[in-house]
């Protein structure tokens, strides 16, 4: 097999699943959709205090549309290339993000609590550094020459850490 910097040794796309945040979304959606219709389509005032039906409508759009789409179409996707580990969490990024050889300078399989150590899943800042993750407790820790830290959040960890040190020739820290 002949190793270029386009050839894909791990590609893995992960998307917002937990039932329980689906639920969440669901309910506020529900909730949205049902104060629209009182409001703006029967002209009942939803609530005590109803807002104005702009701010109704406007609810409505935020949180009984792009709400919901944005975790519909929310990814986080993760090559590992001979070039370069990739990462882009669309759609807050709208190309990949790049961590060459020589800019990594260890890595190594971690499970971490998302709430406790970076206060939830997505793109988040905590004590250990800056981490994208999108379900599950599990990623691998890339620590940058520069000292920064990241934290790639994976369903398969071990693959990632695999496909780092086939496409870099390096071997993943000792633990």
């Amino acid at each position: 097999m002949k190793e270029s910097s386009t050839f894909c040794f791990y590609r893995e796309v992960q998307r917002f699943r937990q039932p329980w945040l689906w639920l969440l979304i669901a309910g506020i959606f529900g909730v949205t959709v049902w104060g629209f219709v009182e409001q703006i389509v029967l002209g009942r005032p939803f609530g005590q205090n109803p807002a104005p039906d702009t701010v109704m409508m406007v609810i409505a759009l935020v949180f009984g549309i792009a709400f919901p789409v944005l975790f519909l179409v929310a990814n986080l996707t993760v090559e590992v290339r001979g070039d370069g580990l990739y990462y882009r969490f669309f759609p807050f990024h709208w190309s990949s993000h790049r961590i060459s050889a020589e800019t990594l300078a260890k890595y190594e399989v971690q499970t971490y609590r998302p709430i406790r150590d970076y206060g939830g899943w997505g793109i988040r800042y905590g004590r250990s550094g800056k981490a994208y993750n999108v379900s599950g407790n599990r990623g691998v820790m890339l620590e940058l020459s520069d000292g920064r830290r990241l934290l790639i959040g994976s369903q398969k960890p071990e693959e990632l850490v695999n496909a780092i040190s086939l496409a870099f020739g390096k071997k993943p820290s000792p633990k």
